[in-house]
């Protein structure tokens, strides 16, 4: 039976009355999950491919995920960065053994660990460039949401209601080498990028791109930061989606499925860009170690169970899947992205009514604009999951192309 499409759940009241009114959620109540799929209040089961926006990697309720935040939680669960702990440096080890020569510094979430990069830069900038302190970034770029990260974002949609925004950041086109070769010039201390713009449309930049990009830096003497916040964590197929490309860049920052659901963020800082020293930054839960713990079963079974090469062969059909929908005569144009971090780019401007109905039909996609849905599901997904979400898609999409309501069971 197709489950309904679902209204407004009871709980939506009481939550407009106490939390701020910041999210357009979807109308559901969700109370339960268990591998990729999640279940309402009302016992309806869902096929997630929003994962948390990326961050459950290892889907929900893990074995390997809870057993580890429940052995630390028993044992430690928070320090501050006043004193050393274990599954901090263990978490820190493996971070620079999976990506390049580094150190980490440890915060709270994607937005914290760009805001950590901007500073790394504007003192580096200080120490190496004579004061150069300019950030250039791309267009449809998304870095967070604190000041100066929707400064880089450079957004006027997310930026506007907050200006005056922190100065020092100028925005490019992407595919554009001259106009970027223009904006890298004595102010410009670094280019920051994310290897694929996830809230830009799940847009990826090319591997000839980031090697340009990387000579170009190395050309003008400044510093590559990666933002691999979202394209992180084995989702493309490796562990970073800068490796497609084979290059090193000078920072890096992490989140979402670092640590499967616990908050973290991670920055990371080859030694030319290694300038911060006590007292330039801190965080009181960055690194804590309950989100480092669980961060490390997150990397352990990341391995053992093979799951980047998962996300790689079945993100692959799920594409190839994907893209039959658009040969059957649906309003598909393209499928962008890598792995399990794929868009499905329409030529209609139905991308909301399709999650809707998506929602109707059992399915959790994630719509971008107008023209395009997000999935990024578990990386943990089957085979037979991947069919059925890009069966239950074609089905979305047949319904918001025809401007009919969603079928009923």
């Amino acid at each position: 039976m197709t489950p309904a499409e679902p209204t407004e759940p009871a709980l939506a009241a009481r939550a407009r009355a106490v939390l701020c009114d910041t999210y357009a959620r979807v109308p559901v109540t969700l109370v339960a999950g268990e591998g990729s799929w999640v279940t309402t209040d009302d016992g309806t089961r869902l096929l997630d491919c929003v994962g948390g926006i990326a961050v459950n990697v290892l889907g929900h309720a893990h074995p390997a995920w809870v057993a580890a935040i429940t052995r630390q939680a028993a044992r430690l669960g928070h320090t501050s960065n006043l004193y050393y702990t274990s599954p901090q440096v263990d978490l820190a080890e493996r971070l620079v053994q999976s990506a390049f020569p580094s150190r980490v510094f440890f915060s709270n979430s994607g937005a914290e660990a760009n805001e950590t990069a901007i500073k790394v830069a504007r003192k580096w900038g200080q120490r190496h460039r004579g004061g150069a302190h300019t950030i250039v970034t791309f267009a449809g770029a998304f870095h967070g949401r604190t000041l100066a990260t929707l400064a880089a974002t450079g957004s006027a949609r997310y930026g506007d209601p907050f200006r005056p925004l922190p100065q020092g950041f100028r925005q490019v086109a992407r595919g554009d080498p001259g106009q970027l070769a223009a904006a890298v010039d004595d102010e410009a201390v670094a280019v920051l990028v994310e290897p694929i713009q996830g809230e830009g449309g799940v847009a990826l930049i090319g591997d000839d791109e980031l090697r340009e990009l990387r000579r170009l830096c190395d050309e003008r003497d400044c510093l590559l930061l990666l933002d691999e916040v979202q394209s992180g964590m084995g989702r493309t197929g490796r562990m970073w989606a800068h490796q497609w490309a084979g290059i090193v860049p000078d920072v890096m920052t992490v989140a979402k499925g670092l640590a499967g659901g616990m908050p973290i963020g991670a920055t990371l800082v080859g030694p030319r860009a290694d300038v911060l020293e006590p007292g330039d930054h801190g965080s009181t839960f960055g690194g804590n170690p309950l989100a480092c713990a669980a961060a490390l079963a997150v990397l352990e079974t990341l391995a053992s169970e093979r799951l980047i090469e998962r996300a790689d062969q079945v993100g692959e059909q799920l594409k190839e899947e994907l893209l039959s929908l658009a040969a059957a005569g649906l309003p598909i144009a393209e499928i962008r992205g890598r792995g399990l971090m794929l868009g499905v780019g329409l030529t209609r401007p139905i991308a909301a009514e399709t999650a809707r109905a998506a929602l109707a039909e059992g399915l959790l996609v994630n719509p971008i604009g107008d023209r395009t849905l997000r999935l990024v599901p578990p990386l943990i997904l089957t085979e037979a999951e991947a069919t059925l979400a890009a069966s239950l898609v074609g089905r979305a999409l047949a319904t918001a192309a025809a401007g009919t309501g969603p079928t009923r069971g």
